[in-house]
């Protein structure tokens, strides 16, 4: 199919690619050691608490619950080239790479409920090592792509994406239980949104490999739909791969998700980061989604907690299929009296 560009482009891929049964598969991976602030390994079982498996049934999804992975606790886990926790975070993220990878072989679009996001880490490893080459969709306020010689703070939530981009494989040291990790994505497959806080060596990286991506300004001068577009643009260009969204809460704006380790002011709004989710349900290759980040121990009372936790349900149920507009049963008639 030829790709086309712009709004035509974007309106071909929503005909082409409807809405449909889904098949959903949800993994839990409760760990924050990825960074320095507990309470984010409480997430998963909060957006479960949520309603989240049965409000993905009421929309007509297919749900298999794995549960959550569970994590040995590691002792001795001193740094290693500046990474904190090295041994904790590696065999953490090796346990959740086999637990995406069996999800993704029972046939399943896999959400994986985190944690912080150092867990990207397993969760893409494991979807690709099931599908080959992947997109990777990465909307978030910070890029998480320093290695761990540019991380200012030594904290792998801030480092994921450079252990699994190709190019960057010669620049990352020997690590203790990292050594099972081989990179699976490609910089060209990669885009970001939401950008807002990206550090020195990030921002080098980010143009040195010509990474795409849409800070903030981008989606203030361009509307979020734009933003889409090209998106949707870009990534039919390099042919129709699976699809990895790795969402981090924080990309919100804090009025909208404030119980997080991380929120950065002048984030994306509520209905932005919907749009972002409706999108990529519509164009059919979503294949795995990551939902990280919520940190209830961040939260200053219950409404932010609750405010922060609705948003991450709704963005998933998104994702699969459902749409602000509403929807109906293919057979629905009107009552005759």
């Amino acid at each position: 199919m030829p790709v086309l560009k712009g709004l035509e482009g974007l309106r071909l891929a929503l005909r082409t690619f409807t809405r449909g049964h889904h098949s959903v598969g949800i993994v839990g991976a409760p760990f924050w050691k990825g960074q320095p602030r507990a309470g984010v390994e409480l997430g998963p079982d909060l957006i479960r608490n949520a309603g989240l498996v049965e409000k993905l049934k009421g929309q007509g999804c297919t749900v298999k619950d794995y549960g959550n992975v569970t994590f040995e606790e590691v002792t001795n886990d001193e740094p290693i080239n500046g990474v904190r926790r090295p041994r904790a975070v590696g065999r953490a993220n090796e346990k959740l790479s086999n637990a995406v990878g069996r999800v993704k072989r029972d046939g399943h679009t896999c959400v994986m409920l985190g944690g912080d996001h150092s867990l990207a880490i397993g969760s893409i490893h494991g979807h690709a090592s099931c599908r080959g080459e992947l997109s990777v969709l990465w909307v978030d306020a910070h890029a998480d792509i320093n290695t761990p010689l540019t991380s200012p703070t030594g904290n792998v939530h801030g480092q994921p994406m450079s252990y699994l981009i190709h190019e960057l494989h010669s620049k990352i040291p020997a690590i203790a239980d990292f050594s099972w990790i081989t990179p699976c994505v490609w910089a060209k497959d990669l885009v970001y949104i939401g950008l807002r806080d990206v550090d020195p060596g990030e921002h080098f990286i980010l143009k040195n490999l010509n990474i795409k991506m849409f800070s903030m300004t981008d989606v203030d001068r361009l509307g979020i739909a734009k933003v889409m577009e090209q998106t949707c643009d870009y990534l039919f260009s390099k042919g129709k791969k699976p699809i990895h969204l790795s969402y981090d809460i924080d990309a919100l704006d804090p009025s909208v998700s404030p119980a997080t380790g991380t929120p950065v002011r002048g984030g994306l709004t509520y209905r932005e980061g919907i749009y972002i989710t409706e999108v990529i349900s519509q164009t059919g290759l979503l294949s795995a989604v990551d939902m990280v980040e919520v940190n209830p121990k961040r939260g200053s009372c219950d409404a932010e907690i609750d405010s922060t936790v609705t948003a991450a349900v709704d963005l998933l149920q998104s994702c699969f299929g459902r749409v602000r507009e509403g929807t109906h049963p293919p057979d629905y008639q009107v009552p005759k009296p």
